[in-house]
């Protein structure tokens, strides 16, 4: 497939972040041109249950009631099934009304995981949005964002994590720390039309070495020839606090960073502390790989 025919895939499950997740695909879509393909998986744990509860009744009865059992089973599994398509076409509704004209949309079964890995390829995916899971999570919400990190591990392309709500991307943090990941981020925002004119500010954090600001300035130089005219500084501090820290204070849109790393990022983003980043920080986050 060709660039332009790679899809924003876009997971949605019924929860509050499944407005934000269609927001956020529209805006990329009408930066970029890319069609959208909007998932719903119905997990293994939303399958009707296989349990006997006929007990010791008799024959007869017995299997009266697993008929019953079987057939309410069969009505549970169509329930589940028209509620993931009507979520499904609320969101192409949201996608329509943005102006999207290029929009599929798909019902998965099965883990979440191994059906973003299966669309990865299918769809020639760009990018996966995802939602982040918020404080008061239902079960609906729970049962995507715990699957969170291993999305982003599993992924091999950009992953995409929603904030709670859109709001218009001017300015974006890039974090950077010369490992491989965040020079394929920095590659990235330059071959891609998502990040033209926007306001792109590369930050490291840590202590200023020659190292540093040699990474710094080739970065700077690799987005100049794409036409991007970017700020860089370097940031004491741990990336876990100062990344969210400068996010809020400097009032940036979105913070875009690299999924794996040489320092401290590195074993904050593949460790348990990965969900906590990305809720702390009020803004999408771009995991890249």
């Amino acid at each position: 497939m060709t660039q332009q025919t790679q899809k924003i895939v876009a997971l949605v499950d019924g929860s509050l972040y499944s407005t934000s997740v269609c927001d956020h695909a529209a805006w990329i879509s009408q930066r970029t041109g890319a069609p959208v393909e909007l998932i719903h998986v119905l997990g293994r744990r939303e399958a009707p249950e296989k349990q006997d509860l006929s007990g010791t009744i008799k024959l007869g009865a017995r299997t009266a009631l697993l008929e019953e059992l079987a057939e309410l089973d069969a009505q549970r599994a169509r329930l589940i099934s028209h509620r993931g398509r009507a979520i499904l076409e609320d969101a192409r509704s949201i996608l329509d009304k943005a102006g999207v004209t290029d929009i599929t949309t798909r019902l998965r079964h099965g883990d979440i995981v191994e059906a973003v890995a299966e669309v990865e390829v299918e769809a020639d995916a760009r990018v996966v949005l995802i939602g982040k899971r918020g404080e008061a999570a239902d079960f609906a919400k729970g049962h995507l964002g715990s699957n969170l990190e291993r999305i982003v591990r599993a992924s091999h392309k950009p992953v995409f994590v929603a904030s709670r709500a859109f709001q218009p991307i001017a300015r974006i943090l890039v974090a950077y720390d010369g490992g491989i990941s965040a020079m394929k981020a920095i590659d990235h925002i330059a071959r891609s039309p998502l990040f033209q004119g926007l306001a792109i500010h590369v930050v490291t954090v840590g202590n200023e070495t020659a190292e540093v600001a040699k990474g710094l300035e080739n970065a700077k130089a690799l987005l100049k020839a794409a036409g991007i005219e970017a700020e860089t500084s370097v940031l004491p501090g741990q990336p876990e606090t100062a990344l969210g820290r400068l996010v809020e204070e400097e009032e940036f849109d979105m913070l875009v960073m690299g999924a794996y790393g040489h320092s401290r990022i590195r074993s904050l983003i593949i460790g348990s502390t990965t969900t906590e980043m990305i809720r702390s920080c009020k803004v999408p986050v771009i995991l890249m790989r």
